[in-house]
C-alpha cells in the first residue's frame, strides 16, 4: 500500500508525517512525501525535529497512490484534483476548505467523524473539517442535536499562530504575536458556513481570536438561559460514550491537555442565568492532521484511534 502526502513541507504536512511514522499500519506503508520546493532534500530540512528518525526524501510531484492527503493551501485542492489522474477508488482526505460544503453531486463527505462516522468509512473523498470547526462543532452538537441551541449563541475562540499556516505574516511574526491577542475576521470567518451545514439554524455570533502561543484553540461558547449543569453533563457524556477522541469534563479543560493530542476535551459550568462549554484542542491534532488519520483509520477500516494517543504536553 502506498500512502502520499502533498504539500508536505508545511505545518500539517509534517504533523500528519508524524503521526504516519509512529502509526502502527501506515508506517509499514510506502510513503511519498511531495513538496517541489524542497525536492530532492530529506525530509527533516523542513522537520528537524525528524532528523534520525526516517529516512524519507522529498518527491518533486505526484506518482500516485491508495491514499492520498492533501496539505495544501484553502483552494489550491481544487486545482490540485483537476491536474491529477485520482481514480475514484483511491482515498483522498483534503485538509483545505475546498470541499467542505456538501453537494448532492459531490463525491465528498465531510469528515467529523462524530457526525459522519458510518459515511466516511465508506467514502473515497474526505474534506476535513477547520480547526475553528471542529472545536466549536463538538462543543455544540448535543445542544444542536437537541433542539436546545434556541437563543443567541456567542462564541469567543482563541487560535495559536500555526493556524495561520507556515508562510511568515506580519500578525505570526513572533514579535506581534507574544504577549498580544487579537480579534479578527469577525462574524464573516471561512469556518462559519460548516459550521452552519452541521449545527443548522443555530444563531451563533463568532468572535475569533489571534493568541499568544503556538498550538491550540481554546473555544468558550455562552448561551444565555437557564440549564441544569448536571442534566446537561450528563446529556454530553452519553452523546459522547462512543466517540473516543472527545472527553467531557465537569468544569473548564486547560489547553495544554490537548496540545500534542488529538483529543477535544470539553466542559461545562452554568449558572442560574447561562451556560457556559468550553471546548479545547490542538489546532494541528484533532483540528487537522490528527482528525485526517482518525478519518483515514475509518475509510481503510482499522480501529479509529489508531496510532492517536499520543503524550499531552501537561505543562
Amino acid at each position: 500500500m502506498k500512502l502520499a502526502i502533498v504539500g508536505g513541507a508545511g505545518y500539517t504536512g509534517g504533523e500528519v508525517l508524524r503521526y504516519v511514522l509512529q502509526h502502527p499500519e501506515l508506517r509499514t506503508w510506502d510513503v511519498e512525501v511531495v513538496s517541489a520546493s524542497h525536492a530532492g532534500k530529506p525530509v527533516w530540512h523542513a522537520h528537524g525535529d525528524l532528523e534520525g528518525y526516517t529516512p524519507l526524501v522529498f518527491a518533486e510531484a505526484y506518482t500516485g497512490a491508495d491514499a492520498t492527503i492533501l496539505c495544501l493551501g484553502h483552494g489550491a485542492s481544487t486545482a490540485w484534483m483537476s491536474e491529477h489522474d485520482v481514480s475514484a477508488s483511491d482515498r483522498v482526505i483534503d485538509l483545505g476548505n475546498d470541499f467542505r460544503i456538501e453537494h448532492a453531486s459531490s463525491p465528498w463527505v465531510y469528515g467529523l467523524p462524530e457526525v459522519h462516522r458510518e459515511r466516511i468509512r465508506t467514502a473515497t473523498r474526505v474534506a476535513n473539517p477547520g480547526c475553528f470547526a471542529t472545536a466549536i462543532q463538538l462543543g455544540l452538537l448535543p445542544l444542536a442535536a437537541s433542539g436546545q441551541c434556541t437563543g443567541d449563541v456567542v462564541v469567543n475562540a482563541v487560535t495559536g499562530s500555526t493556524g495561520a499556516g507556515q508562510a511568515p505574516s506580519p500578525t505570526s511574526h513572533y514579535s506581534w504575536r507574544e504577549h498580544n491577542m487579537q480579534a479578527y475576521k469577525v462574524f464573516e470567518h471561512q469556518h462559519e458556513p460548516e459550521m452552519r451545514q452541521t449545527l443548522g439554524d443555530v444563531r451563533m455570533h463568532f468572535v475569533p481570536v489571534r493568541g499568544p502561543f503556538t498550538r491550540g484553540i481554546y473555544a468558550s461558547i455562552v448561551l444565555l438561559g437557564e440549564f441544569n449543569r448536571d442534566a446537561v453533563l450528563a446529556q454530553y457524556r452519553e452523546v459522547y460514550a462512543s466517540h473516543p477522541m472527545v472527553r467531557v469534563m465537569d468544569g473548564s479543560p486547560d489547553l495544554k491537555s490537548v496540545v500534542n493530542t488529538s483529543l477535544c476535551r470539553v466542559g461545562i459550568a452554568a449558572s442560574d442565568s447561562a451556560l457556559v462549554i468550553t471546548s479545547v484542542i490542538d489546532n494541528l491534532g484533532k483540528g487537522a492532521a490528527g482528525q485526517a488519520i482518525q478519518n483515514l483509520n475509518l475509510m481503510c477500516g482499522f480501529e479509529e484511534t489508531l496510532g492517536l494517543f499520543a503524550k499531552p504536553l501537561a505543562y
